[in-house]
């Protein structure tokens, strides 16, 4: 991790750190001289300092933590790779070789930051919140061997470089969005990429639920939306959708990696698999057939249709009652068949609804159209333009922005012209091009803290496998969670690409189908 710059400066801090890890458990491995820390951290934290020792995990090494659910995580890791027994004490009076804390940590490092330090007697990740402990153990992580990352144990020495991490993020919302929509996934497909997610410390999970092509979770006041409108997706397969259970299970494991959903439903357009499980939705009473092919911007909720909003506040309030975050997305992008004027007095009406649900509205970008949204909503910027004045506007009337234009952000495009999977519409877009853009200063009239962070989305009208999605996400996911975390301060392409490479072992090791794109030099191992 070590490169120049002021904030890359290694200082000897071998006296604080002493003093910062005494006390630590018996049994550490000794102190050697070494080098610096490796580059082989994404995202880069924020500050670093290297005193030039090392650590070895020994076999008897013990684990505290201020926090069961981070600690058990950790500990969980480690045994399946080292094969050490490594015993969890939690609340612990007196350190173990790894300890989690929840006191100590400066106030800089806020609600999600850390201090991590490695000393000879052994590891301190120090926090003022779980959340914050979590993230410095996916740091702590990618401190050791790639082969750490395995199912199965793996041979020794565990060695870290010694010295302190000092880290917080640069946005607040650091986000993936996977469309259950085109093509159905599991709830064990996507806490599968939950653990993948929660690696680089991405905090947002964006679930699109409901589009042309199915319908992905079950309402009781309209059940034939899943029943009939989840039966089918994008070229014709069986399609599927998850109870209310299954949504519940999904939340509650994003929570415990620190990630928190926001369900979509799609409105007024993307709405064919809706219109298709209900005839009353239809203006002219007729419901369209089912729908499997790949177009956008031919459906529309009827807008005059006093039902319509009936149905979307019973849709909005189970989904509201279902999920603990404070996001409730909307869609409003691409609808095609629907009138300016409509569109204007439709969106206005939905954010009315999601607001009496106790929710603060999430959508599109396209939602600034129809007028500044409510207080507290975030619009989401999927163009492929720097320009967006109704979006602007909002913006400086209080609106935050998710930035995620779509020939940077989206994983659904090709890295090349050969990649078999994806499309080309917003352009190619290898990990270079995802990691080449600032969030923070890309969109006109929108910057600074007019800016709430980064989205990744993931579209599957071309994905069906796990190894679908670990193809297209990796190793693009990691170049867009550094723009959502790392000061701009560290951005750097050369550096980010080698710290990058590092991620192939630790890949490998966990079984990830990554792409090997040609911009990385990729080592041994990966």
């Amino acid at each position: 991790m070590a490169r120049s710059g002021p904030r890359r400066l290694l200082v000897v801090v071998l006296t604080a750190l002493g003093l910062v890890c005494a006390g630590l458990g018996a049994g550490a491995g000794r102190a050697t001289a070494a080098s610096a820390f490796p580059d082989t951290v994404v995202p880069a934290p924020v500050s670093e300092t290297a005193d030039g020792t090392t650590f070895t995990l020994p076999s008897g090494a013990t684990v505290t933590s201020d926090d069961a659910d981070t600690g058990g995580y950790l500990a969980g890791i480690l045994r399946a790779s080292t094969g050490y027994a490594l015993p969890l004490t939690v609340g612990a009076g007196t350190p173990g070789t790894i300890a989690l804390s929840l006191s100590g940590a400066p106030a800089s490092v806020g609600p999600e930051g850390y201090r991590l330090t490695v000393g000879g007697a052994g590891v301190l990740i120090q926090a003022q919140q779980a959340a914050g402990l979590f993230h410095g153990v996916q740091t702590l992580l990618q401190l050791l061997p790639g082969k750490v990352m395995s199912p199965t144990v793996q041979p020794g020495p565990w060695t870290l470089a010694g010295g302190t991490i000092l880290d917080y993020p640069r946005f607040g919302y650091r986000g993936a969005m996977l469309d259950l929509a085109r093509h159905f996934f599991t709830v064990a497909q996507v806490e599968r990429y939950i653990d993948e997610l929660a690696l680089y410390k991405i905090n947002y999970l964006h679930l699109h639920l409901s589009d042309d092509q199915g319908w992905r979770i079950a309402i009781n006041s309209w059940p034939n939306l899943a029943a009939y409108g989840g039966s089918t997706e994008v070229g014709g397969g069986a399609g599927g959708y998850w109870t209310q259970a299954d949504y519940s299970a999904v939340v509650a494991y994003a929570a415990s990696r620190f990630m928190t959903v926001v369900p979509e439903i799609d409105m007024p357009g993307h709405t064919n698999a809706a219109l298709a499980s209900y005839a009353q939705l239809n203006c002219d009473g007729t419901a369209p057939g089912l729908y499997t092919g790949t177009n956008v911007g031919f459906s529309s909720l009827c807008v005059s249709l006093p039902l319509t909003y009936t149905f979307v506040d019973q849709v909005l309030g189970e989904l509201a009652a279902l999920t603990p975050g404070p996001y409730l997305h909307i869609g409003g992008d691409e609808a095609g068949s629907t009138s300016a004027s409509d569109y204007t007095t439709f969106v206005g009406k939905v954010e009315q609804l999601v607001t009496a649900h106790g929710k603060s509205v999430m959508g599109w970008h396209d939602i600034a159209n129809a007028g500044t949204p409510p207080a507290g909503a975030l619009a989401q910027f999927w163009d492929t333009t720097t320009s967006a004045p109704n979006l602007a506007a909002a913006a400086a009337n209080g609106t935050k922005v998710v930035m995620s234009p779509a020939n940077h952000a989206y994983l659904d495009m090709k890295y090349n012209h050969r990649t078999k999977l994806g499309q080309t519409w917003a352009g190619l877009v290898d990990v270079n091009t995802a990691y080449a853009w600032d969030p923070g200063d890309y969109l006109t009239g929108v910057t600074g803290s007019e800016v709430a962070g980064v989205e990744g989305p993931l579209w599957t009208e071309t994905i069906v496998t796990s190894a679908d999605i670990d193809y297209m996400a990796f190793p693009r996911l990691p170049a867009l969670a550094e723009l959502g975390w790392s000061p701009w301060s560290t951005h750097d392409q050369t550096a980010f690409d080698a710290r990058l490479g590092a991620q192939g072992p630790r890949w490998k090791a966990m079984g990830v189908n990554y792409y090997h794109s040609t911009q990385i030099a990729w080592p041994a191992g990966s």
